[in-house]
């Protein structure tokens, strides 16, 4: 699939407009276009088009109604519903407008057909010559390869394959790559993310890539790789259960900012870490007020089998500690109560440092990628202490389970160390202009672009 074109050649102009300025343009147009634009109902509205004809019948001009200012989903309907042909923008000249719509056009040029019989692409857009091409290239890559990961069925997408993805994906960028797997998590003092996933027929493991010059600041990325999630022996009912192949969706996410960072050689030295798990059930499965030594020494009381992603990222995050790296972001589908706060578009963005979670926040806005910051709201702390063990996966409280989740993090990464925690849903509910229901890219670009402006600054 290729939604561009190079430039040159005949192509249909895409006209944009905005609602307030249609009438302008239409001003200094043809007596019949202003009565087809009418004929049609076309306002400007946002994401609108309407087809003109020429005179001999044939498709002369797209209109498109667009945002003020231009956002990138103005143009994620085209790609799939334009009639075949190749097309081109007409007059968009600001570097940002373009890269916006050109992103919105790839974007939304997405299917997944791995399973069905394939609907190919007809149209494709001459590349805008104002566009940052390898922006456009780098953010749309990363968006598919994490739509296709969460999509993938878990049959296809357990460990193993999970593993496999990460393993080719460190190839492509010439970066190291090592994975931990079954007992030798034991060995090497994993123990958290084996006691979770030893009741799989598909072994525990670690993944760990690095990237990047040595001297160069250290970024680790941690990703929740729970490749199928049953609840374990606190069982999931069936409508919890049903969506839980997109449970990898931070595994997904850390490989999506990698493949933007490694693609645009950025001066970081990078490291991801995915703890890949199932959480199954049998007869070695982890069990109710079963109590987990971590990575770091902390025990972990089992609350809950239900709440295993923040105990496989205990270990994870203990060891990406370690190296005091400059910045640790982790990347979970962790919490309801996160969804229930902010429903399913905005990830929460929780951290231990205003200066990173600022950075984050603001390069939301900036390339349209939003998130909204919640609290580690240390009055909560008291709810995660366990009975028999130093910690609850699974305060017995049901409020607040987003802020204590996260607090559970917490204790598994050093105060000195800058942190963020990004809880998402990784997943579109409906499908929207350039977002087709299923896996989804969230807060992807943002943290890319908050990372570029932490490390030059």
């Amino acid at each position: 699939m290729k939604p561009f074109s190079p430039t040159g050649g005949k192509a249909t102009p895409i006209t944009i407009v905005t609602k307030a300025g249609l009438k302008i343009w239409l001003a200094g147009r043809p007596a019949a276009e202003k009565r087809w634009v009418k004929s049609a109902g076309f306002t400007g509205a946002a994401g609108k088009t309407c087809l003109t004809p020429g005179k001999d019948g044939s498709l002369s001009r797209v209109l498109l109604g667009v945002s003020d200012p231009v956002e990138i989903w103005d143009t994620g309907s085209l790609a799939r519903t334009l009639p075949e042909g190749t097309y081109k923008l007409d007059g968009v000249r600001a570097k940002e407008a373009a890269t916006r719509l050109a992103l919105g056009w790839a974007l939304g040029a997405y299917r997944y057909d791995v399973y069905r019989q394939p609907a190919p692409l007809k149209t494709s857009l001459r590349w805008p010559k104002a566009c940052d091409r390898a922006y456009v290239t780098q953010a749309m890559e990363a968006t598919f390869l994490v739509r296709d990961l969460i999509n993938t069925p878990a049959d296809d997408m357990g460990p193993s394959e999970l593993e496999k993805a990460v393993r080719a994906l460190a190839r492509k960028h010439k970066a190291t790559f090592r994975a931990i797997r079954g007992k030798q998590l034991l060995a090497r003092n994993y123990p958290s993310i084996h006691a979770i996933g030893r009741a799989s027929d598909d072994a525990p493991r670690l993944l760990d890539v690095t990237w990047g010059r040595p001297r160069d600041p250290k970024v680790t990325l941690v990703g929740k790789g729970v490749c199928f999630d049953t609840g374990g022996l606190d069982i999931k009912p069936a409508a919890g259960m049903k969506l839980m192949k997109k449970d990898m969706g931070g595994a997904a996410h850390v490989l999506g900012v990698a493949s933007m960072l490694m693609a645009a050689k950025a001066r970081v030295r990078l490291r991801v870490l995915i703890p890949a798990v199932e959480n199954n059930i049998a007869g070695n499965a982890i069990r109710p007020l079963d109590v987990i030594t971590s990575r770091n020494g902390k025990t972990i009381e089992i609350g809950h089998t239900d709440a295993e992603g923040r105990v496989i990222l205990a270990d994870a995050l203990a060891e990406a500690a370690r190296e005091k790296p400059k910045m640790i972001i982790d990347f979970a589908t962790l919490t309801g109560a996160a969804r229930v706060a902010l429903g399913t578009d905005l990830p929460a963005l929780f951290s231990n440092d205003d200066v990173l979670a600022e950075a984050i926040l603001k390069a939301g806005t900036v390339v349209q990628d939003p998130l909204w910051r919640l609290p580690l709201w240390p009055g909560y702390r008291r709810l995660i202490t366990g009975k028999t063990a130093d910690i609850s996966n699974s305060p017995e409280s049901p409020f607040g389970g987003a802020i204590t989740a996260a607090l559970f993090l917490q204790e598994f990464v050093k105060p000195s160390t800058t942190w963020a925690h990004i809880d998402l849903m990784a997943w579109n509910a409906g499908t929207r202009p350039g977002r087709p229901e299923g896996g989804e890219a969230m807060s992807l670009r943002a943290v890319y672009q908050a990372i570029l402006d932490q490390i030059s600054a």
